[in-house]
């Protein structure tokens, strides 16, 4: 397989297609240099001096001293509307720019997040009533598209560290037994990286799909940075995958919001995609967003392998000094095996300090000046991107440096069985509905203990990650309504549900009156 990743000795980018594929590789080169919709944008402020449409701040004269502020001059400036003769052409060439840095077919910038993305594809795949095999750590945005499709999920539960808790990606045995089981499937979905940086094995599972038709989408909003590198794992695209959608906000220099959905030509239908893209974003598209995207897009292709060679060696500098503090493990090798890991991603185990990562997010949020991506039952991950220097890795190793000597008089944290973790968000229940019945279906409210044995009428999402630990048509078991509890007790923040504290959850009202 051939990894897709930019040269920094030019200002031109060479894509190979993966020589998997059925169809015979392809070379492109393009002019990298071009920036359309900035250039679109900078021909707009010095044409137009008096602009009578939205949006109302005008430049930013209509806005607030705070908000002028908060944001600067420029900022504001930059939220414009150019029009459509204007912007369209212009974001077009963007995103054929942005395909040939991904190695896609078919690129659309998204203003609505990866999620967006998500949606889109899915509205254009599948149907009422089509089955869909799907890895159980899907993101929320998937159960989106489940209710808006009304597809019937096929679950395929990921692997799991018996000790760490942390999900090990889906084996391509276990999508090749769902496919059999259910051959009418339409389509596979997987998450991959997921949020601890794991990569599943993408070219397996896709051979295995497409051996029976299926297409394959996946989410990699992890995983925008993977082509720019020789090093990282390959990219879905390069692996087969024939949707995928990234967040470059997440790894690279991208604003939030802004995604990418890539196409690949064959199993997919490419034009009605281009439609449900269309109708998941807003009509009142965000410039600088946009701009940002293509910005972004230049600054890989012509600078990202080596920006990504620093990013790569802050990551091992940060694992080494983090594994030699008294009571902090660090997730590398020796815990992963042969399990493909991104090697941006930080994760660490906090219990034997005797804390959650929820408590230690909190005391280095506030104390320290520190953020990491997720604090979770066991400890905390980060992300080390193109952003970070030397600087601010010695700011989070001097953080936890101090957090290891005060708590080293603590015994380590025992967890019981039925603790709040991955194992039970990536455990898969009896699914009585599909989450468009159970979603629209009459409901009400229960006393949680109530609840045990109902049919969920509303997700229950833990956030970060975004996993749902409920979907709605699931059968609630004792053990989901405790490992909820107990969660939201240790101070995990949930989505969804229409009372967050959990003490009632919404089930369908025929099975709760029984």
């Amino acid at each position: 397989m051939v990894a897709t990743f930019a040269s920094t000795r030019d200002d031109r980018v060479m894509i190979k297609r993966d020589e998997r594929t059925a169809r015979p590789p392809v070379t492109r080169q393009v002019d990298c240099r071009q920036l359309p919709l900035v250039d679109a944008f900078s021909r707009y402020r010095a044409a137009i001096e008096a602009p009578f449409s939205a949006p109302g701040l005008k430049r930013g004269a209509g806005a607030c001293a705070e908000l002028r502020l908060l944001l600067g001059e420029d900022a504001l400036a930059a939220d414009v509307w150019m029009g459509i003769e204007s912007h369209d052409p212009a974001q077009r060439a963007a995103e054929n720019l942005a395909a040939a840095a991904w190695g896609a077919d078919r690129t659309f910038f998204l203003i609505n997040g990866s999620s967006s993305g998500t949606h889109a594809f899915l509205l254009a795949t599948l149907a009422p009533g089509d089955e869909v095999v799907l890895a159980r750590d899907v993101h929320q945005s998937v159960l989106t598209g489940l209710l808006l499709t009304g597809a019937r999920p096929i679950w395929i539960v990921p692997r799991l560290h018996s000790e760490w808790d942390v999900g090990l990606g889906i084996a391509p045995a276990d999508v090749s037994a769902a496919l059999a089981a259910h051959p009418s499937a339409k389509l596979v979905v997987l998450t991959s990286p997921t949020s601890h940086g794991v990569i599943s094995d993408v070219a397996a599972i896709t051979d295995l799909a497409h051996a029976r038709g299926v297409p394959v989408f996946v989410d990699e909003a992890w995983g925008a940075h993977l082509p720019f590198h020789p090093a990282l794992p390959p990219s879905a695209l390069a692996s087969g995958a024939d949707g995928a959608v990234t967040s470059p906000h997440k790894l690279l220099a991208a604003l939030r919001q802004g995604a990418l959905l890539h196409l690949r030509e064959g199993l997919i239908d490419i034009e009605r995609i281009a439609t449900t893209v269309h109708l998941t974003q807003t009509t009142s598209p965000s410039l600088p967003i946009l701009a940002g995207l293509d910005a972004c897009r230049r600054h890989m292709t012509r600078h990202g392998e080596g920006l990504l060679e620093r990013t790569i060696g802050l990551g091992f500098s940060a694992r080494r000094r983090l594994a030699a503090l008294p009571g902090i493990t660090v997730l590398g090798s020796a815990q992963l095996g042969d399990v493909s890991c991104d090697p941006t991603r930080v994760v660490l185990d906090l219990r034997r300090l005797g804390m959650t990562g929820v408590t230690a997010e909190h005391v280095l949020r506030e104390r320290f000046g520190v953020a990491p991506v997720i604090g979770e039952r066991a400890g905390i991950v980060c992300a080390i991107t193109i952003g970070d220097t030397r600087q601010s890795v010695d700011r989070l190793v001097d953080a936890l440096a101090a957090l290891a000597v005060e708590r080293s008089s603590h015994g380590a944290l025992q967890v019981s069985a039925a603790s709040w973790g991955y194992r039970f968000l990536l455990t898969p229940r009896a699914q009585e509905l599909t989450p468009r019945e159970a979603f629209f279906a009459p409901s009400r409210a229960v006393p949680h203990d109530n609840a045990v044995g109902q049919t969920a009428a509303d997700p229950v999402i833990p956030y970060p990650p975004g996993i749902p630990a409920v979907i709605p048509g699931e059968i609630l078991t004792a053990e989901t309504v405790a490992f909820l509890r107990e969660g939201v007790a240790n101070g995990m923040q949930l989505r969804g549900a229409s009372d967050p504290s959990l003490a009632t959850i919404r089930v369908v009202a025929e099975k709760a009156a029984q």
